[in-house]
């Protein structure tokens, strides 16, 4: 059994230990596990092949996700499939489906330039980000009009900023790992590799509807949701294909567990995700 991990380069450098453990766990069951970097390779595209039962798409750079495009154009099994993965980077696309499917957001704008959003903030601050950027990159809360002139051109989603309920910022991280959630309180800003662990907090009925809402819209078993409550509601404000799950118990080994069992699936000819799973609500 083969399992190619398409990863970023700097992933070695990062203190969490999550993937070097799933790799670990994976060689230690039988699996044979290639990195794949895709920046330190001179890809021929006109031979490119399928030479692993699965592929794990955990990079998200503009050329690792192009390689597992092309992987997929030429029937490639990747977890998590490579339009979904696209379609999260997407916040445009991503935010449209998951309001689609009933999910909480925060209202939303499309803008080409943050000049527009002038008469906007006359109701409110807003939370502006570029749209295809990632992990928090260019996000930032605008409260008046002259702050625009310091914003970033380009392409980006503006939100109805909600502030948080409690005495101290924090978000809601609920994780899903094969059909199991977990979720994980974050107060920010998070500095330490332990404060971004975060604490554990219990799945209520109301974050475990949002939960199997996003998992349908997407059609995914594997997904990171960023939650915060506001004045009594939820909203989500962001959606990951690949976290980084701090804070989920056992994580390497739940990670590693399912992506063993999607890989035996591809190998054998079967579909590698359960599409009927349900995601259960788990208490830490």
């Amino acid at each position: 059994m083969r399992i190619g991990m398409l990863m970023t380069p700097s992933w070695s450098t990062r203190r969490s230990p999550l993937m070097p453990e799933v790799l670990a766990l994976l060689r230690q069951w039988g699996a044979t596990v290639e990195v794949i970097y895709a920046e330190d390779r001179c890809t021929a595209l006109g031979t490119l092949r399928v030479e692993h039962d699965l592929y794990v798409l955990k990079s998200d750079t503009e050329l690792g996700l192009s390689v597992a495009g092309a992987l997929h154009a030429v029937g490639a099994n990747i977890v998590n499939p490579w339009p979904v993965a696209m379609m999260m980077k997407d916040k445009v696309a991503a935010i449209r489906r998951l309001l689609a499917a009933g999910v909480p957001v925060p209202e939303t704008w499309v803008i080409s330039s943050p000049q527009r959003l002038a008469r906007l903030l006359e109701d409110g601050p807003l939370v502006i980000r570029p749209c295809r950027r990632s992990h928090g990159h260019g996000t930032r809360v605008v409260w008046d009009s002259d702050e625009l002139d310091d914003a970033c051109e380009g392409p980006m989603v503006a939100q109805r900023y909600h502030k948080p309920d409690g005495e101290e910022a924090a978000d809601r991280k609920i994780y899903c790992i094969g059909g199991q959630l977990f979720g994980v309180l974050r107060r920010f800003p998070a500095r330490t590799f332990r404060e971004k662990c975060g604490e554990p907090f219990t799945i209520t009925r109301e974050l475990r509807d949002l939960a199997l809402r996003c998992a349908a819209a997407f059609g995914v078993e594997l997904f990171g949701a960023d939650v915060i409550l506001s004045n009594g509601a939820f909203y989500l404000v962001d959606i990951h294909s690949f976290p980084g799950f701090k804070g989920v118990p056992d994580a390497a080994l739940r990670l590693a567990d399912y992506l063993y069992a999607a890989a035996k699936r591809a190998a054998a000819g079967e579909p590698s995700t359960f599409p009927s799973c349900e995601p259960k609500a788990v208490s830490a």
